[in-house]
Formats: structure tokens, sequence, C-alpha cells
């Protein structure tokens, strides 16, 4: 638990800090250069590599769109509800709603625009900074995968659970970056601010236990 409160007390610094270097455009030649890296010198609105490699892209980043992420959290809440597991799915469900919301208010008392640099490569309507794909599907994905890790005991297992969720959360981050939606800034910024809710809502679930077995 002290670990996991370090963690989300850098996390949280981190997303100040990176904001506020937003805020001061410090990172914005850098973020523009890896956009532009990403994308042919002859064609900005062609990303480089093979062309499966757009749809792989676009496949990825469903992974972390709100119908995606409702689909899989409802069918694991259902999954505990059926298991009797209430207090784990009461744990879930306000651990993802109000880290959502939260992502969406970072966004708007941020603004920041949208890339400008290079033609998106998806739909988007929302600001920038933070990336709400990057930080919900980390929320999402890293509670479900602790939740996992409750229910296994081997420590490979409890380590699989882990490095698949980060896996997922890294690859849609990545996608955003790829597409040409988000900033790299953006997405780091969401993996942080997703990675410090979900471990502070850990944290809080595991101090609750603690207290009620020593009463």
């Amino acid at each position: 638990m002290l670990m996991a409160a370090l963690v989300v007390l850098i996390c949280v610094y981190s997303v100040i800090e990176l904001a506020d270097e937003v805020k001061e455009g410090t990172t914005q030649t850098v973020d523009e250069w890896i956009l532009q890296s990403l994308r042919r010198v002859d064609d900005r609105g062609v990303p480089i590599g093979p062309a499966w490699m757009r749809e792989a892209g676009l496949d990825l980043t469903a992974l972390g769109s709100p119908i995606v992420l409702i689909l899989t959290v409802s069918a694991v809440v259902g999954f505990m509800s059926l298991q009797r597991q209430y207090r784990l799915v009461l744990f879930t469900v306000m651990t993802i709603v109000s880290g959502s919301a939260m992502a969406g208010v970072l966004k708007y008392v941020i603004a920041r625009d949208r890339p400008a640099i290079v033609p998106h490569l998806r739909e988007v309507t929302t600001p920038s900074f933070p990336s709400g794909h990057a930080m919900v599907s980390a929320i999402v994905y890293l509670t479900l995968g602790t939740l996992l890790m409750q229910v296994v005991e081997r420590k490979a297992a409890k380590l699989y659970c882990l490095m698949g969720a980060m896996l997922l959360t890294f690859l849609v981050g990545i996608s955003r970056i790829y597409l040409g939606v988000h900033y790299p800034t953006d997405v780091l910024a969401g993996w942080m601010a997703g990675i410090g809710w979900a471990l502070s809502c850990w944290t809080i679930i595991q101090y609750s236990r603690l207290r009620a077995g020593c009463d």
C-alpha cells in the first residue's frame, strides 16, 4: 500500500508538470516532430509502414473506445455479480465511472487543441490533453487486471494479469499517436493519470479491508 501511494504521488506530480509544460508550449516542438516522423515525407496524410499498420492502429484504438470499454466492464461486472462479489462490483464501477469523469474534466480544464501538424486518421471532437483513450483504458484494464490478480494464486499468473493489462493500455495509447489524433504528451499524461487513479482507488479499497479486519 505504501508503494502504491508513492506511485500515485509520482503520477499526480507528473501530470501536473506535463500540464504546466503543455500550457507554456515547451513540449510543442518535440510533440510535432514525433507526429511528423510517423508520416511519409511526401504525403503527411499517410502513416509510415505497410498498409495493414493503419488498420491495426484503428483496431487497437478501438480497444480504448467507450463502447468496447463499456461492454468489457459490463461483462466483468455481470460475472462478479453472479459470483456475489458485490464489494468488487462497487469498487470496479466507482473507479471507472469517477475516473472517466475526471478525464473529461481535465480535458476541458487544459483545453489543448488537437494536433494540426498532420491529418487525423480518426474522427475526434474533444480537447486533446490528456488522452481520454489512454487514461480511461489504463483505469479499466488495470482495474480489471487487479481484480484478476486477486482471483489467481500463483505469482506467475498474477504477473501475467498485470502485464496483460499494461500491454493493452500501452497499445491503445500508441495507436492514438500513430493515428495523429493526440500528441505524445497527451498520451503520456493519460497513462500517468489513469495509473494514478486506478492505484489510488485500489489503495482505498485495500485500506478499507484492513480497517474492516481490525474491527
